[in-house]
């Protein structure tokens, strides 16, 4: 009997929906698209990796939704209007809106749903990016109004969140968890799911009751490939339309051989290690400024990577500063400048011949971390400093930098919203054990503050760079480059615009010609 329930599972698995090889690949109406893993889940409030994100953007709708550019634009909301102290936002909703299954819903929903996404029984590992919003009201059946603590000009993109679209209550209150096996999905985006092999291929469909014009392309393939060079094979076979991702060791061939099709974009993230400040040697500002100050990022951005990477000597990449990138006075000047400044610096702090600086790298393993791990022993060596390496997989890794068991650590940040404080918050005392420098400087604090609290948006952004500046002088990190997006993008599809939040909706892809 057991062998026979298995069997019966098995087939309840794969049986799902009747289907040839023909149906996962392109089409005339089809896009197929290959993510770097499997989707987790399908609820919109009780998920936080990269492909469910994506899959969920595609069949839920806020109040706003992100464009081809990354830019927020009016979703739900036709409209909306901000008060002078920036603290409440006011959205006109669409008339006639309702859930792919005819349900209709209004205002009355968002205040519902933001009380599910508060609820310790949804335990959203999302709910920390809405801390800032103190309550979601309805005024009448088409007026929402979102009140902050302070302000935030991002709430546009932050609304955009799957996380806080209109998710069908009616269905969950009936179905409970069940109401995401409904196929199709019960959704208020533009496609919605009509069938999951799991670890095969997701395919979604027209949501025919979207309240905008019907999405360009009838179906969209989502497949899971852990492996990117398997993607890009499948790739360039014609088996996919676009790839989320591809070897950085291919990069230079790809862009030799098919440069039409390959896509290196700068994205909204920054690489650097994280010095221990909290213990010698690295509680000594003048040992990092040194060892900063002898890194030919450059160099290390261009050749040891060679992707496309920005060099980068602050934490927030260019884009989000009005294309100003942060610089200590020293950067421009030449190697043997620096490196005698980087001496005198050691010297003065009890380093030398007679007592080099030794230290550990820590990195988890990946053949670029060890690349940048090696090249940072090599140029330090001309400094008489002594640095050996250790890596580890990504969970113990991590697992010591929360634990503060490292002098310098490979680290990083991607950020959840094109916005200077989701980088700068990290590396706030407030952080807790995700500072992991331990960088403590009440007056840092003081100027992020201020500028999260700062509703004009010119002086907010200096304020921001203020406190980049701030960092770039206190060196807690060792700034390295700026991350840039891979992606392989065919020539039959139109509408993918490359853009720092490396977000393309399937809405804003259409098939050449079509």
């Amino acid at each position: 009997m057991r062998i026979l329930a298995l069997l019966a599972f098995a087939l309840l698995l794969t049986g799902c929906e009747n289907r040839t090889d023909s149906d996962s690949l392109p089409g005339p109406d089809q896009i197929v698209r290959l993510s770097d893993s499997e989707i987790k889940g399908l609820d919109p409030q009780k998920i936080s990796d990269l492909s469910s994100l994506r899959v969920a953007a595609d069949q839920f709708e806020g109040l706003t939704r992100l464009n081809a550019s990354g830019f927020a634009e009016p979703g739900l909301a036709e409209d909306w209007s901000i008060t002078e102290d920036g603290r409440q936002w006011t959205f006109r909703l669409r008339d006639g809106l309702q859930f792919s299954d005819g349900m209709a819903f209004d205002a009355a929903l968002f205040p519902q749903i933001w009380d599910r996404l508060q609820a310790p029984e949804t335990a959203s590992p999302t709910k920390a990016l809405f801390e800032n919003i103190a309550a979601v009201t309805s005024d009448g059946p088409r007026t929402v109004i979102v009140t902050l603590k302070s302000p935030a000009p991002s709430l546009a993109f932050s609304l955009a969140h799957p996380a806080m679209a209109a998710v069908p209550l009616h269905r969950i209150e009936k179905a409970g968890d069940k109401w995401t096996s409904e196929r199709p999905m019960v959704v208020s985006g533009p496609y919605q799911l009509a069938a999951w092999l799991l670890n095969d291929h997701a395919r979604m469909t027209r949501n025919p009751l979207w309240h905008d014009d019907p999405a360009p392309t009838a179906s969209i393939i989502w497949k899971p490939m852990d492996d990117s060079l398997s993607a890009m094979r499948l790739f360039l076979s014609g088996g996919a339309d676009v790839a989320a991702d591809y070897p950085a060791s291919r990069h230079q061939w790809l862009m030799k051989n098919h440069p039409d099709l390959t896509r290196s974009t700068p994205y909204l993230g920054s690489y650097y290690f994280a010095f221990n400040t909290r213990n010698a040697p690295f509680d000594d500002t003048r040992v990092r400024t040194a060892l900063s100050m002898a890194v030919e990022r450059e160099w290390i951005a261009e050749k040891v990577i060679g992707i496309g990477n920005i060099p980068a000597w602050s934490l927030l990449p260019p884009e989000l500063t009005g294309g100003i990138s942060t610089k200590p006075v020293w950067a421009d000047w030449d190697r043997e400048r620096r490196l005698a400044t980087a001496r005198q610096l050691l010297r003065d702090a009890g380093y030398g011949p007679a007592n080099p600086l030794k230290f550990e790298i820590r990195f988890n393993s990946s053949t670029e971390h060890r690349r940048v791990s090696v090249a940072l022993a090599a140029m330090w060596k001309d400094l008489n400093v002594e640095a050996s390496l250790f890596n580890s997989e990504a969970a113990l890794h991590f697992a010591a930098l929360r634990q503060h068991d490292f002098a310098l650590a490979r680290s990083g940040w991607i950020a959840d919203l094109p916005i200077p404080e989701n980088f700068l918050t990290v590396h706030q005392v407030a952080n807790g054990a995700g500072n992991y420098s331990g960088y403590d400087n009440p007056a840092y604090d003081a100027v992020v503050a201020k500028a999260i609290a700062t509703a004009e948006p010119d002086k907010r952004n200096r304020l921001m760079r203020q406190a980049d500046e701030m960092l770039v002088a206190d060196m807690p990190i060792l700034p390295l480059y700026f991350y840039v997006t891979r992606s392989l993008v065919s020539n039959r599809i139109a509408g993918w615009q490359d853009n720092i939040s490396n977000v393309h909706p399937s809405r804003t892809l259409r098939i050449s010609g079509k």
